[in-house]
């Protein structure tokens, strides 16, 4: 088994600015989601906050819509992407937002 990160990006409505029903019906979507990922999700992950970015110059740059992340444990690729049918995040339909499933490799640190 090998260890995927599932990395969001897309123009999402930071959850402070939801209304209390929203944020409920979002954390309940997201809460039934993970529990159909069961005992694959190594890790819930997190929203991104406060964010910058920096060139290779030293000069700024624009940051991404890069919004947070999830890592699960799958056989493979194929699977690792089979386990985020259903993720909430990806549930609009428009082609605004998507998600990037990396494998991250043992360094054997």
């Amino acid at each position: 088994m090998s260890k995927f990160i599932y990395i969001y990006n897309g123009p999402a409505t930071p959850m402070d600015q939801f209304t209390e029903e929203q944020s409920a019906e979002v954390t309940a979507a997201w809460g039934a989601w993970m529990g159909k990922v069961g005992t694959a999700m190594v890790d819930g992950g997190a929203p991104f906050g406060a964010r910058a970015a920096v060139s290779d110059d030293g000069s700024a740059a624009a940051p991404s819509e890069l919004q947070g992340y999830t890592i699960v444990e799958a056989a493979d690729l194929d699977a690792a992407k089979a386990l985020a049918d259903g993720l909430p995040f990806m549930s609009e339909g428009k082609g605004r937002f998507t998600l990037e499933i990396f494998e991250l490799i043992d360094m054997g640190m």
